[in-house]
C-alpha cells in the first residue's frame, strides 16, 4: 500500500469525518503512507481538511499500490465514482437509514437512502473488502452480496471519553440543576424519523403519569427533519408537556457533558442505528441505559444496559423506574458500562483497523 486514500459525500463535523480523521492519522503515523481524504461536499468547518473528490487522478495523482477506502452513508455521485476507478477499493458501511422511515417526513433524504442502498450492492464486485462498524452492518454487507468482509468499529475521538468535569459548561449544569425534583431522562442524537423521539416522549408521558410527575425528559441533538421536530413540538404540546420536555438542539461540547452530569437515565428507542456512539457517551459519563433492542444497539450496548424487546410506553416506564429504583441493579449497569467501554478505547480500535488494512492484497 502507497496511499490510503478516503472518499465521502460530505465531509462535515460529527462521527463519520472524526472517523476519517483518525484513520488518515492513523495511515500517516503508523503505515506511513499518503493519506488525503476527498468528498464532493466539505462543511465550512472542515474547510482545507478535504478535496473534491475529482481532484484524484489529476490535481493528487493516482499511482500504483493505491488504496481507496469509501464511507457509505447515502447515494452519492461518489460511490460511482469510485466504482470506475481502477485502484483497490475498501468499503467502510456505516449503515444507510431504511429509506421508508423517512418517506413521510423527508421525501428528498428518503430519496439519498434509497439511492445508496442501491449503490452498496453494485459496489460489491469492485470492493476488495467490506468493513463494518457493527455486526449487524456487517451482516448486511453480506447480504448485499460482498465477498470478504470484516468488523473494526468506529474511531473515536478520544475526548467522546472524557468525563472530566474541567469540560463541563459550568453556566449549563447550573440551570439544569436549578428546579430539579424529579428524575431526568437524557436522549442524545439527531431528531430523525428513524430515532424515534416520538417513543421517547411517549413512554416519559407514561413515565410521569405512573411514577415521577417531577420528572424531566431533554432530546438533545440537531435536526435532520425539519418536519419530525415540529411534530415532536406538537406532540409534547397536546401532551400537555410543555415544561417538562425540553428539544435543545445541537449544543457545544460543554453543554453536552452538562446534561450527562445531570441525567438519572438514557433512553433510547431508536428504530435504526449502525453504531449509536451516544451509548457509549452514555457509559463513559456513568449514566444507566434502557433501550429498544433494534438494529446494531445490542451489539453496542452488550451487557451494559437494560435492553427491551418492545416499545410499548408503559414497558419502558417501567424499566426505567426499576433502574432508578433499584441502586444494586444501577450500580450493576454503571460497572458493567465502564467494562464495555474498554471495548472501543482508541488504542485498541486503532489496533484492529491496522489488523484490517494489513491483511490487504499487496500490503
Amino acid at each position: 500500500m502507497r496511499a490510503l486514500h478516503q472518499f465521502v459525500p460530505t465531509f462535515e463535523p460529527g462521527a463519520v469525518g472524526g472517523h476519517m480523521l483518525e484513520l488518515q492519522r492513523l495511515a500517516r503515523e503508523t503505515l506511513g503512507v499518503e493519506a488525503e481524504l476527498f468528498a464532493e461536499f466539505v462543511h465550512p468547518a472542515r474547510e482545507g481538511q478535504a478535496r473534491r473528490h475529482t481532484d484524484y487522478g489529476r490535481r493528487v495523482p493516482a499511482k500504483p499500490g493505491d488504496v481507496l477506502v469509501y464511507h457509505v452513508a447515502i447515494g452519492s455521485v461518489v460511490a460511482d465514482f469510485v466504482r470506475r476507478r481502477p485502484e483497490q477499493l475498501v468499503i467502510d458501511h456505516h449503515n444507510i437509514t431504511p429509506p421508508e422511515l423517512y418517506e413521510r417526513w423527508e421525501p428528498d433524504a428518503a430519496y439519498g437512502c434509497s439511492w445508496g442502498r442501491a449503490q452498496l450492492p453494485e459496489l460489491a464486485a469492485r470492493t476488495s473488502l467490506g468493513v463494518a462498524d457493527s455486526t449487524y452492518n456487517e451482516d448486511e454487507l453480506r447480504r448485499a452480496g460482498y465477498a470478504a468482509t470484516a468488523t473494526a468499529p468506529i474511531l473515536l475521538d478520544p475526548a467522546v471519553f472524557d468525563s472530566g468535569d474541567a469540560g463541563v459548561d459550568a453556566g449549563a449544569l447550573a440551570r439544569l440543576q436549578e428546579g430539579k425534583t424529579g428524575a431526568d431522562w437524557l436522549f442524545v442524537g439527531r431528531v430523525s424519523p428513524n430515532k424515534c423521539q416520538h417513543d421517547v416522549i411517549k413512554a416519559f408521558a407514561a413515565f410521569r403519569r405512573m411514577y415521577d410527575p417531577a420528572a424531566r425528559l431533554h432530546i438533545v441533538g440537531g435536526s435532520s427533519s425539519p418536519a419530525y421536530w415540529a411534530a415532536l413540538e406538537g406532540y409534547v404540546g397536546a401532551l400537555g408537556l410543555g415544561g417538562s420536555v425540553r428539544l435543545t438542539g445541537a449544543v457545544s461540547s460543554g453543554e453536552l457533558l452538562a446534561h450527562y452530569r445531570v441525567a438519572d437515565a438514557f433512553v433510547c428507542l431508536s428504530e435504526h442505528e449502525g453504531f449509536c456512539i451516544p451509548l457509549l457517551e452514555a457509559m463513559n459519563n456513568r449514566v444507566p441505559i434502557v433501550a429498544f433492542a433494534s438494529s446494531a444497539v445490542p451489539g453496542t450496548l452488550g451487557d451494559a444496559g437494560v435492553l427491551l424487546g418492545s416499545k410499548r410506553p408503559a414497558t419502558v416506564a417501567a424499566a426505567v423506574h426499576r433502574v432508578l429504583s433499584d441502586e444494586g441493579l444501577r450500580s450493576a449497569l454503571v460497572t458493567a458500562g465502564t467494562a464495555r467501554l474498554a471495548t472501543f478505547t482508541l488504542p485498541r480500535v486503532r489496533a484492529r483497523w491496522l489488523e484490517v488494512l494489513r491483511g490487504l492484497d499487496g500490503t
